[in-house]
């Protein structure tokens, strides 16, 4: 733990309150129901002013809120607010509006949300016990918790001497919404740990609370730990339906399945969510107007998958999978794990940049994915995002809160054609955030950890190098197919064919597989693995859904069969 850890934990993050006494509750409701737990700063809009001026990060104002005033007129204060970013950027920002005034300022709030000035507006309660407002409230404090703040509470604990060969398994934890403590091995907390492992224990060392140390674990080796892991895959056990991924198809698949009754086993390798659990903020996804952490989804979706008795086995790769008759057979390592139906949702990886000195640094500034947890390590540094998808987008705008300045480094001219118009919209807001078309990385520099960046421009085939103490990697995908038989067809780029995008020659009947069947009768494909899909998280989730009617009927098809034989 660092000196500021120590001090984070002794002084509460701050809530400021600015209320010019107009009349309402809101300064009461506040300092009422959050003073226990932080700082709760009353003030009014004269001493805002001077007050913003000595504000930085360090203050961690983790949420400012100002009450319009009863007339309507917001523009002073959606200024302020800009002032307030400027000063601390990662401070949550919040109108509350009275009732009375609400048709008046509603048009120009909104329009100060889609300009990313404030994160939301909202009605002053009038009455006792507004839980609707203060569920707003609570998820942009729990957001800035996670995202900003170190946690006070630890589940688990890692020592280690080197955090870049560390970093697999700190990525991990931060996908799956883990807080822990991570201690220099000379730390107080970390000798009561070593004292007692053997003199000779490697680094890192991982401690689950209530769990034996690990000592040197790989990044798969912490995943067969998590509490919600099953452990091994048993030997030979049957299972309605096997499912390969648990990103948000398959966790979508698992729901459905299980609460359908099918005796439903997931495996993943990785950390439960796949790249959807990466992103910082999904704003996009129906029924979350103030948008959702990919994390944060993914753990109400597994929470919800384990309440219906799915089974997740975490830290397994799949390295096959054998056709049968009555059953088909996953292969774990040297297990084989049976199921009457196979769902394959095993996503895609961000494709490999095959540069070698970025190559070199990965885990030392250089990250593939979004590396969430990484951000507030770059405060008033460079960071480089190379990608013009949505994750990309989402991880540049997480990233401006903390860096000085976020480049955007595409081959393409510009985002329009790969990245939603409303994150082109924010990000054309922000103003530390730079997007460079037709440009690509051609080296790194710095040892150990990453300092400078070579970006070609490709028109001129100009190299100028560039500070970067951070370079994430979002660029494109690559299907995790390379378990799968040849006999699931795939196309050109290896991603599952499905439906009538079988050729004919491999239907293996006369009629062509069901919409998300593959080649092999009783295997189905979803999400971004699919051939054809539509690469959003929104659509995986929904074939996730979609999948389970066309399980039911393969697997009722297979009990006449069987029945049929006997």
């Amino acid at each position: 733990m660092t000196e500021a850890d120590s001090t984070h934990r002794a002084t509460p993050p701050a809530i400021v309150v600015v209320d010019d006494g107009f009349g309402t509750p809101l300064a009461a409701e506040m300092d009422g129901r959050y003073g226990h737990d932080y700082d709760v700063r009353i003030i009014d809009r004269d001493a805002l002013r001077g007050a913003v001026d000595r504000w930085t990060s360090a203050d961690r104002i983790a949420l400012a809120i100002i009450a319009a005033r009863p007339d309507g007129d917001i523009t002073e204060d959606l200024a302020a607010f800009d002032h307030l970013h400027a000063a601390t950027p990662t401070t949550r920002r919040v109108l509350a509006v009275p009732m009375a005034a609400l048709e008046i300022s509603s048009s120009q709030a909104q329009q100060a949300v889609l300009q990313s000035s404030i994160d939301t507006f909202l009605t002053i309660p009038e009455g006792e016990r507004d839980e609707e407002f203060h569920t707003a409230i609570v998820e942009y404090l729990s957001d800035w918790g996670w995202s900003v703040a170190r946690p006070d509470v630890h589940a688990v604990t890692v020592v280690t001497d080197d955090i870049p060969a560390t970093a697999p398994i700190l990525d991990y934890l931060d996908r799956m919404g883990m807080p822990f403590g991570l201690y220099a091995p000379d730390a107080p907390e970390a000798a009561r740990i070593r004292a007692e492992l053997p003199p000779d224990a490697g680094l890192p060392i991982v401690v689950w609370r209530g769990r034996p140390a690990l000592v040197a674990p790989t990044m798969q080796e912490v995943a067969r730990g998590w509490w919600g892991s099953a452990g091994e895959v048993p030997e030979l056990e049957i299972a309605d339906v096997a499912i390969i991924g648990a990103g948000p198809a398959g966790l979508a698949a698992s729901v459905y399945a299980a609460s359908e009754g099918l005796k439903t086993v997931v495996i993943e390798a990785e950390a439960v969510g796949g790249q959807a659990g990466t992103s910082s903020m999904i704003r996009n996804y129906l029924g979350f107007p103030r948008g959702i952490s990919g994390m944060r989804l993914t753990q109400r979706a597994l929470a919800q998958a384990q309440r219906f008795g799915v089974v997740f086995h975490t830290g397994y790769t799949v390295t096959g999978l054998e056709q049968g008759d009555v059953h088909h057979h996953v292969l774990v390592d040297d297990r084989r794990l049976c199921a009457r139906a196979i769902i394959v949702a095993s996503g895609v990886s961000y494709r490999r940049l095959a540069v070698q000195s970025v190559e070199d640094r990965i885990g030392a500034g250089v990250y593939y994915g979004a590396a969430t947890g990484v951000a507030r390590e770059l405060t008033d540094r460079n960071a480089v995002v190379v990608g013009g998808g949505n994750s990309a987008g989402q991880a540049a705008v997480h990233l401006s809160k903390f860096a000085r300045e976020v480049s955007i480094v595409i081959r393409r001219s510009s985002l329009a054609a790969t990245m939603s118009d409303y994150l082109i919209r924010e990000i054309d807001t922000i103003p530390n955030i730079t997007v460079i078309g037709g440009t690509e990385v051609v080296g790194a520099h710095g040892a150990p950890h990453l300092e400078q960046l070579d970006l070609r421009d490709n028109a001129t085939g100009t190299v100028r190098t560039v500070d970067a103490a951070g370079l994430f990697l979002l660029l494109g995908a690559d299907p995790n197919t390379s378990w799968a038989p040849s006999s699931v067809v795939r196309d050109d780029h290896g991603f599952l064919l499905t439906g009538r995008d079988v050729p004919p020659e491999a239907w293996g009947s006369p009629v062509p597989p069901a919409a998300l069947e593959t080649s092999i009768r009783g295997v189905f494909a979803t999400g971004d693995i699919r051939a054809n899909s539509m690469k959003r998280v929104a659509s995986a989730t929904g074939e996730g859904a979609s999948v389970v009617p066309l399980v039911h009927a393969w697997l009722e098809e297979l009990d006449e069969r069987t029945a049929g034989s006997t």
